[in-house]
């Protein structure tokens, strides 16, 4: 359920976040980080207490870490949804997921067994589910509407949607905030093994941001490091246990069928929850709540 905020309109709403415009006009925007969890394209019935918080202030906390410029202007929002929403800049987004990977798993890995490479980025042989990469790569996506697979391509692909130079600058801006926040989090024992930016231009300039939400769970792969082992799918700071739980027998769901993925459990709910916590207080030394 949407939330009815005074002085906001609601415009959008998306797996996760919702989006309001100020009833008196501006270049802001509010944006709210709900408490709902997707899986496989479906956003799931049943909500994980906590996560718009832990996903809100985890980004918070990245882009101050990072320093670099972005499309946060304050927190000082409506008390309903104080602690899981930001004010920010309206922007002019870029169509394309900027996605950096510094290990091969999920669809990469996938695309590797395939064609040996991914995103036209040629790989060497030998490689398995959780392998280090040799140097992070750039491998973006389409952005797929609601519901729909977003759509690795090459970086030729993404530059003949956005331009050569812009494309250029996507990679570079992707490659370095991937690599410093790579860095800071083996500091506290996290691997992170891919992550998605997402980018947009102020109106009117030719400054690129960064926007929507940065190197939260939902966006990034984490792993524990003591526990890294390639040869397998790694364990995770994120919603696998949903996943996990979807896809077992136990939910009796059929993931080729026409009908919605059944409410979660009780335990499941609490472990994600808990996973959700943990990523948020490993990364930045901080006490959650």
């Amino acid at each position: 359920m949407v939330a009815e905020l005074p002085g906001w309109t609601h415009i959008y709403s998306g797996k996760v976040r919702d989006l309001y415009e100020p009833e008196a006009g501006g270049e802001e925007v509010l944006v709210v980080a709900s408490d709902r969890i997707s899986a496989y394209d479906h956003v799931i019935a049943t909500p994980i207490p906590d996560k718009g918080a832990v996903l809100t202030a985890l980004s918070l906390w990245w882009f101050e870490t990072l320093g670099v410029p972005n499309h946060v202007i304050s927190t000082d929002v409506p008390a309903a949804v104080a602690g899981r929403a930001m004010i920010c800049r309206r922007l002019a987004m870029f169509p394309v997921e900027c996605v950096a990977r510094g290990y091969l798993t999920g669809s990469g890995l996938v695309e590797y067994q395939q064609s040996g490479s991914v995103c036209g980025v040629p790989l060497p042989e030998g490689l398995v589910d959780g392998s280090k990469l040799p140097q992070p790569i750039f491998t973006p996506a389409t952005k797929a509407d609601l519901g729909e697979h977003d759509e690795n391509v090459s970086f030729e692909k993404a530059a003949a949607t956005v331009g050569e130079d812009a494309a250029t600058r996507l990679r570079d801006l992707t490659l370095e905030l991937y690599t410093r926040a790579a860095e800071i989090a083996a500091e506290r024992g996290v691997i992170l093994a891919d992550t998605k930016f997402e980018f947009g231009r102020i109106p009117g300039t030719d400054e690129i941001i960064l926007g929507d939400e940065v190197l939260t769970p939902d966006s990034s792969r984490y792993w524990p490091a003591d526990a890294w082992e390639p040869g397998h799918a790694q364990p995770s700071f994120d919603k696998q246990y949903v996943r996990d739980w979807l896809t077992s027998p136990a939910s009796g769901w059929d993931r080729a069928g026409d009908a919605p993925p059944p409410p979660l459990p009780l335990d499941v709910v609490e472990r994600t929850r808990a996973r959700y916590v943990e990523a948020y207080e490993r990364l930045t030394g901080r006490a959650f709540g």
